[in-house]
């Protein structure tokens, strides 16, 4: 995954292995960051046939968003503009098989593997110490960038995602035993029926699931939807070289967990809330009352305000390790 270089083409940024000229990186640089207002997409390789979405925008401190399975960076639409208002620099980085990055079928789609990428995604960007944001199953692959690699994670806010140690929960494996047979009974249109319904039983105030929300959590499947279904197969299929549990204590960041405290599906077991309370140096859980699994699409200022606690506790541990 090593050096990489970048080519700035039209509107985008393409980036691309090899060492390159400094002065090409540099515009590149320059043109990602010229615009507060603008949001900037390029793709970058982190190996071969594997290449990552990325979405910038603003200026100042870094914040790396990671979507979880659904959602990509169109799940973040409400809440990167308030964060880009707040002075915050907002780096969405879709994982593999997520979004519009790559859906390789033979690729290794285990979360330590995605958290691997993820780490050299950001060296490429040369960011470091970030405030990492993350939503549901993109959570457990922030926990584990943040203990295999801490000089990239200054802090970490987790939406609705535990310390999950599979990609895929087994009701999702169960559905996709269908795979094969999608296409014949409808394709895209029972896709967006079953997200539709499984958006709807997911959230505490369900008013946002319109028409153009489910275009939008559907899309980027809806390009290839062949290649989904076998990147979604490989992801049930992946096994995890390393257990997320044993390297939790190693996380020495403040870590804080935003739940939605109205009934919904894919909530965080009481278990798993266990295990971070036991386990994590820093912890702290933030309960939204009235929301559910899409903290950042039914409260979005809420996450904002997560944020900002996330920023103030590490002020706070610095000081406390200064003095």
């Amino acid at each position: 995954m090593g050096d990489h270089s970048a080519i700035v083409t039209s509107d985008r940024v393409t980036v691309s292995p090899g060492r390159g000229s400094q002065i090409v990186w540099l515009l590149a640089v320059l043109f990602i960051t010229d615009s507060a207002s603008v949001s900037h997409a390029f793709m970058v390789p982190v190996a071969p046939a594997e290449s990552l979405s990325v979405e910038t925008r603003g200026r100042g401190d870094p914040v790396v968003l990671i979507p979880g399975l659904f959602g990509s960076a169109f799940g973040f639409r409400k809440l990167v503009p308030l964060l880009v208002d707040a002075g915050y620099r907002t780096i969405v980085i879709e994982p593999l098989g997520v979004g519009a990055s790559g859906r390789p079928e033979k690729a290794n789609y285990s979360l330590t593997a995605q958290a691997a990428r993820i780490a050299a995604v950001l060296d490429t960007l040369h960011v470091s110490s970030a405030l990492v944001l993350a939503h549901s199953i993109g959570g457990s692959e922030a926990f584990r960038l943040a203990y295999r690699r801490p000089d990239l994670v200054r802090a970490l806010l987790s939406i609705e995602g535990g310390p999950t140690e599979k990609a895929i929960t087994p009701a999702f494996r169960r559905a996709l035993r269908f795979a094969p047979w999608i296409k014949l009974f409808g394709g895209m249109r029972l896709i967006r029926r079953k997200i539709r319904g499984m958006l709807i039983d997911s959230s505490g105030d369900a008013s946002w699931v319109t028409d153009s929300a489910v275009l939008g959590y559907t899309a980027a499947a809806g390009r290839d939807l062949d290649a989904t279904l076998k990147a979604y197969l490989a992801m049930a299929n992946s096994r995890e070289p390393e257990p997320l549990a044993p390297h939790l204590s190693q996380i020495r960041c403040p870590v804080r967990l935003m739940v939605g405290g109205a009934r919904h599906d894919g909530d965080v077991g009481a278990k798993e809330v266990q295990l971070l309370e036991r386990t994590l140096p820093s912890f702290v859980l933030d309960s939204v009352p009235a929301a559910g699994h899409f903290i950042q699409e039914e409260e979005p200022g809420a996450v904002l305000a997560g944020v900002a606690r996330l920023k103030a506790s590490v002020t706070a541990a610095h000081a406390t390790g200064s003095q």
